[in-house]
């Protein structure tokens, strides 16, 4: 089967590539030359564990490749991948011009029956707006079904979510179209992986209120966390008691400085205003932004009270920059939050994280902030210490050298990744989040 995926972003590549892994013949389609030319050199535009390699094997096998032809892209397939970007408009809505200008080149481009799929996470509705867009810009009239095949891909481990995922989420109004999407999930119904085929509405729902709902948990332990820190109790361990209840899980219970990334901050922000616009404010949802944004804030006020005479001509090491393990996104990262508040504050930064520097020079350049070679260099001469990204060789730490190289021996771990009472012993000045 040939498959287009168009936009070679994160979920674009992924999907591109484990589609070719699965055996489909496909072409990813993007109309930034440079990002194509470089992903025909082989050069990946994203840190993400494996994902080179699985791109190189399937090129090498010809089932994979990479061009800025849209009208070969849409000629040559008989399922069309809309994976654009759809970020946040000012009122916090999902911005949905690239999906429609993809719809209307697909529509004006259409030369046989064709299978439209949004893979991009889009709002409510977005599925009858693409049919729409694509009937209004065909020449011919031609027959076409629109799915909706969110996808739930988690940065860092998006190979293994895609290859081996909870489930396969297809919103369609056709069995034609239904019967094709599973033709090309095959392997994973023959693994008897879970598929939920509903109408287009319920599958793009149902990827909001999952993220929704993890955000959820992510704040409502940070605000646990807080309470700890009033009353005397360790957030670490409620975590455990209430994780242990089936009925919770134990995931997405740690407590840190709040969410980021592309994609909590900005489906959550999406699902409010679904909300607000059908008349259905959410209200959950409405307070879990609000403690996001009040728990970034909270850390730059804790690193303060830390050093006591506040930011004004101090030196900050930051280490961790992405918003999480195992990935170079900054999109949103709570790092980004602090270090703009600690510079507005008066404060120098030096900053460390393995992959994501190049990503923050977009943000912060050489001349705003010193870019360490390692943790250590980081570290060097600080007066503080803010440890933002739980990367595995952040957990392993030569404290005694860390405590030697910096000014003042203050470290404020807001990933709970030390324990306090070594810390201390130590001579730090330690602080975490909900202990």
């Amino acid at each position: 089967m040939h498959i287009t995926v168009i936009g070679t972003g994160y979920v674009g590549l992924v999907t591109g590539a484990c589609l070719a892994e699965f055996g489909m013949n496909v072409l990813c389609v993007d109309l930034d030359e440079a990002k194509i030319a470089a992903l025909n050199r082989g050069e990946m535009p994203i840190y993400e564990p494996g994902l080179e390699d699985l791109v190189s094997r399937n090129v090498a096998q010809k089932r994979l490749a990479f061009t800025t032809d849209l009208e070969q892209g849409i000629g040559v397939s008989l399922v069309i991948f809309i994976a654009v970007g759809t970020p946040p408009a000012d009122d916090g809505s999902a911005d949905l011009s690239q999906v429609r200008a993809v719809a209307a080149d697909i529509g004006r481009l259409m030369n046989s029956y064709k299978v439209i799929v949004d893979k991009s996470t889009v709002p409510v509705g977005t599925g009858q707006l693409v049919k729409a867009v694509v009937s209004e810009n065909q020449a011919l009239k031609i027959n076409f079904d629109v799915v909706s095949n969110p996808e739930f891909l988690r940065e860092g481990s998006a190979i293994n979510d895609f290859m081996r995922p909870d489930r396969v989420v297809i919103g369609t109004e056709s069995e034609h179209a239904a019967a094709i999407m599973k033709d090309i999930y095959n392997v994973l119904y023959l693994n008897e992986t879970a598929f939920v085929q509903t109408n287009i509405e319920t599958a793009e729902l149902i990827k909001y209120a999952a993220n929704a709902f993890l955000a959820t948990k992510i704040s409502f332990i940070n605000e646990v966390a807080n309470l700890c820190e009033k009353v005397g109790a360790n957030v670490q361990q409620v975590a455990r008691g209430i994780g242990l209840d089936g009925r919770i899980g134990k995931k997405f219970l740690h407590a840190g400085p709040g969410y980021g990334g592309s994609c909590f901050p900005k489906d959550t922000s999406a699902l409010a205003a679904i909300g607000r616009r059908a008349g259905e404010p959410l209200a959950i949802v409405e307070a879990v932004i609000a403690v996001n944004q009040r728990q970034r804030q909270r850390m730059v006020e804790k690193v303060a009270t830390l050093l006591q005479g506040g930011f004004e001509g101090k030196t900050i090491a930051v280490l961790g920059l992405s918003f999480k393990p195992e990935t170079d996104d900054v999109r949103d990262a709570p790092a980004l939050y602090l270090i703009n508040a600690m510079r507005e504050a008066g404060a120098k930064i030096r900053a460390y994280d393995p992959e994501a520097i190049a990503a923050c020079k977009a943000f912060y350049s050489e001349d705003e902030v010193f870019y360490a070679a390692d943790a250590y260099d980081a570290a060097t001469e600080a007066d503080a210490l803010v440890l933002m990204t739980e990367w595995n060789q952040f957990r392993y730490l030569d404290l005694e050298r860390l405590h030697g190289l910096m000014a003042q021996p203050v470290f404020a771990d807001l990933r709970n990744v030390y324990d306090s009472e070594k810390m201390r012993g130590l001579g730090f000045k330690y602080v975490g989040v909900g202990r």
